[in-house]
């Protein structure tokens, strides 16, 4: 099996079911260990398979929670084993009653209320990436697409677009913070989606998020606001679901590539050379 793959899937521990024939791979970087050994297997496509990789952003036992996740290990080390595209499935609270549990969502903005996060590899010299428009418009794309093969994806099609804020957590969202980000017109509250979203501009990988909506963040009302077991249950009962359309995207998606990520450092002169 080759181990260069050129597509990866960053998300929960239920998607090592999601290659056939993985065969874990331990990465080195500049920026020490990444969240676990990344997976590396085949996905069938047709006749054909294709190599991707698989890394579980909170670890392989999900001991890392998100402002203790190693981003900039995480990202480099895909890099370093040939890897050009991202699919980044992840649980997000819905901010709004339209956005209810179950809801897949495809954000197109970002807005980050992170702190004390590694943010950057690029700390001298003028290396500013433009962070416009946070994710691939091509990767966005093949995940709203629909497959004309198989069963469908689940009741409602994914939601195209959306501002999904990230937060430091591990703690929820007070009903005052949840509120305040419902009336600046953001659509979804997140912790991993950030600096994971800037990190992959700066190596100039393509990069999308797939937001699995779990729960009602606690602004909407008393009786739905988030807890830690349901965001679990509810991210599980949709995982083969997510699995299937990230399959579907994986089998589909071509290597070359003719957005801009590509070239997001042209005109730079980046302090790092890129693995």
């Amino acid at each position: 099996m080759s181990t260069s793959p050129d597509i990866a899937v960053i998300g929960g521990s239920g998607f090592y079911t999601f290659l056939e024939d993985p065969q874990e791979i331990d990465v080195e970087t500049p920026f020490g260990a990444p969240s676990a050994s990344i997976a590396v297997g085949t996905v069938a496509s047709g006749a054909e398979r294709r190599t991707v990789a698989f890394l579980p952003r909170h670890g392989r036992h999900h001991e890392f929670p998100a402002h203790r996740v190693n981003y900039r290990a995480n990202l480099w080390a895909l890099r370093s084993l040939g890897v050009r595209q991202v699919l980044a499935p992840c649980a997000v609270g819905g901010l709004h009653d339209r956005l209810g549990p179950g809801s897949l969502v495809v954000p197109d903005q970002l807005v980050d209320r992170t702190s004390r996060r590694e943010q950057t590899y690029f700390h001298e010299g003028a290396c500013h990436v433009s962070f416009a428009d946070p994710y691939c418009p091509r990767l966005r794309a093949a995940l709203l697409e629909g497959s004309a093969d198989g069963p469908p994806y689940g009741a409602e099609p994914p939601v195209d677009g959306g501002t999904m804020v990230v937060i430091d957590g591990p703690r929820f969202s007070t009903r005052a913070e949840s509120q305040w980000y419902a009336r600046q017109g953001w659509d979804l509250v997140n912790m991993t989606g950030q600096p994971e979203a800037t990190l992959a501009r700066e190596l100039e990988l393509c990069y999308a998020a797939a937001a699995l909506v779990t729960d009602l963040d606690a602004g909407i009302d008393a009786e739905r606001a988030v807890d830690q077991e349901q965001v679990f249950r509810v991210f599980a009962e949709h995982t083969d679901m997510l699995k299937q359309r990230l399959h579907t995207v994986v089998s589909a998606l071509a290597a070359e590539r003719n957005c801009d990520c590509s070239e997001a450092l042209a005109g730079m002169n980046p302090p790092l050379e890129l693995p």
